[in-house]
């Protein structure tokens, strides 16, 4: 693992470009899908020592955004187990899917893992 002044973090499997914010927490500032399981997830925040993950929407799987792919689910589980916190920006305004919506709403009322419109407010939530 190689640290640059950048912020561009380097493993043998993976390039991304991340950013450290205030309260431990890892802001994800790359385009590229990064997130393809929940693995991927607590391999980010074990690696950097971390409580939380700022992404944006592209950086997730997009079979997250399917419910019936068991995916959301799963991370939401994990998420709680390991006390961690993920924040996934992007914009929620035009989802047709009801179930997805119900997901989003108590998502965020729980707030471990949360979708939010920026980053800032992704900050916020969480603290920083």
């Amino acid at each position: 693992m190689i640290y640059l002044p950048n912020h561009i973090f380097y493993t043998k499997s993976i390039e991304m470009k991340i950013k450290f914010q205030p309260n431990n927490i890892i802001e994800i500032i790359d385009d590229s899908i990064i997130i393809k399981e929940i693995d991927d997830a607590l391999s980010l925040l074990f690696k950097h020592n971390c409580t939380g993950i700022i992404a944006k929407k592209e950086n997730i799987n997009p079979d997250f955004f399917d419910l019936s792919t068991g995916i959301a689910g799963e991370i939401l589980q994990k998420c709680s187990n390991y006390d961690v916190r993920i924040a996934i920006v992007g914009d929620y305004t035009n989802i047709q899917s009801k179930a997805m919506n119900d997901f989003i709403r108590e998502s965020n009322s729980r707030r471990q893992v949360i979708f939010v419109s920026t980053t800032e407010e992704a900050l916020q939530i969480f603290g920083g």
